[in-house]
């Protein structure tokens, strides 16, 4: 069964399912499938809990003030500012907050009592095998982007087509090429990544081809995801200041001439950017590159679930390595916490980067040892960030900062929360070296 199907059959939203399960920070995979296949412990809870979903979709549709909320719930009223407050809903001109925001979410970030949500979920997923970790907040928000793609009814009701091409932009080792798969995996489509040769003339069983033959070809395939990497490269604007070799700008005006065509031969075009400023405008325009879709560094619970995906991955139960984690209670989510505090605005290689030099630390212990019962220590812990803290270059911090402004001018109300809490791990990059000065990164590295 399907979320739309399981919200028709209760009569509730599907967009009060979607924000459910994110304000009661249940995880995707115990609730729904990548192509929004409701789970059975999900359909048993609401099909149970059908008065309490109900109540909590009407509460979500009206507009309230900061007073209303805490008289609704019986919470004090400074609490509920301040939970407000870090959420930053939008707000109207009279004081009175826009649908969207739930007394029932915020009464449970002020510790009241949900236990019998949770009590349908107890049997958590492991970390291995979830399809990803975090960003359910990507997920929904990409999910109703491909909307026209898994219903008719966005165009026949509200004629509303599918996007014939999608940019994902982010600093690098974000993870856009694994979204780009995600995007494949959640329409049906085949993924294909135009490699770099493609773009040019290629030989194929000595027969030449170019780039328009190969474009020419795949439209004549059926449900293609076509990905191209470094595409603010190769769809860069051409100006006095900046110049665009020839190769690229014939790359950039076949596409243009075939796009039209995609919606139509069944194709979507994914181009992976790490910054909008240089793209050609006219690759944005709509009907062409015109949706725009952030890809993030994780936030610090995300860091900590990675960090512990990528030390027990692939490993057998009774691996020496899984031994040494136990024996350090590093088997559970709480021992990364404090860490993964330490890595802001680290990217997943850079956390994958942190948990390889932490193997090979541990094995040389053990090597030299030969027990189980090694401690883990803060100097190791720390020993391995610096390691994995060579990506972290003034180049790379500078890539943040426009990140950051590109998602601020594009995507600000979509992603307030992960916008001001990366602004606020930037800081700690942040140097003055003297009154007067303008603060920048640190480019010595």
């Amino acid at each position: 069964m399907k979320l739309a199907e399981l919200a028709k059959e209760l009569k509730i939203p599907t967009e009060s399912f979607i924000k459910f399960i994110q304000d009661f920070d249940l995880e995707l995979s115990e609730c729904i499938t990548t192509n929004f296949e409701v789970k059975d412990d999900f359909v048993k809870f609401a099909r149970e809990n059908i008065a309490f979903l109900r109540k909590y979709s009407e509460d979500l549709n009206q507009n309230k003030s900061i007073e209303d909320i805490a008289e609704n719930i019986d919470q004090p009223t400074e609490k509920v500012a301040e939970i407000i407050k870090k959420d930053k809903p939008k707000l109207f001109d009279n004081g009175k907050y826009k649908s969207s925001v739930s007394s029932f979410g915020i009464d449970n970030k002020l510790g009241g009592n949900y236990e019998f949500v949770y009590n349908y979920f107890g049997k958590s997923t492991r970390l291995a095998e979830r399809d990803f970790i975090g960003y359910r907040d990507l997920f929904f928000f990409i999910t109703q982007t491909l909307e026209p793609y898994l219903s008719n009814l966005s165009v026949e009701d509200w004629g509303i087509h599918k996007p014939a091409g999608i940019v994902l932009y982010g600093p690098p080792g974000s993870g856009k090429i694994f979204w780009a798969k995600k995007i494949a995996e959640i329409i049906n489509y085949e993924f294909k990544e135009i490699k770099k040769h493609f773009l040019g003339t290629s030989f194929v069983d000595n027969q030449k081809i170019t780039f328009n033959d190969f474009l020419i070809q795949m439209m004549k395939s059926e449900k293609v995801l076509l990905f191209l990497e470094d595409f603010d490269q190769l769809m860069a604007e051409r100006s006095e200041n900046q110049s665009v070799k020839s190769f690229d700008e014939e790359t950039k005006e076949i596409i243009l001439h075939y796009i039209s065509h995609f919606e139509k031969e069944k194709i979507l075009m994914v181009g992976a950017a790490n910054s909008l400023e240089k793209i050609d405008r006219e690759l944005l325009a709509p009907g062409r590159f015109d949706v725009l879709i952030p890809i993030f560094p994780p936030n610090t619970k995300e860091r900590s679930e990675i960090l512990f995906y990528h030390m027990t991955r692939g490993l057998s139960e009774d691996a020496l390595l899984i031994k040494i984690l136990e024996n350090n209670k590093a088997h559970q989510l709480p021992f990364w916490l404090e860490i993964s505090k330490k890595m802001q605005v680290f990217s997943n290689t850079m956390l994958i980067d942190f948990t390889q030099s932490l193997k090979k630390r541990i094995r040389n212990i053990y090597l030299k040892d030969n027990s189980t019962t090694i401690k883990i220590t803060p100097k190791m812990l720390d020993a391995s960030l610096r390691d994995a803290s060579s990506k972290l270059t003034g180049n790379y911090l500078d890539q943040i900062q426009q990140f950051l402004f590109d998602v601020s001018m594009n995507n600000y109300e979509d992603f307030t929360q992960r916008i001001e809490a990366l602004k606020n791990e930037i800081e700690h990059y942040k140097i003055v070296d003297e009154p007067k000065k303008p603060i920048g990164f640190s480019h010595n590295n």
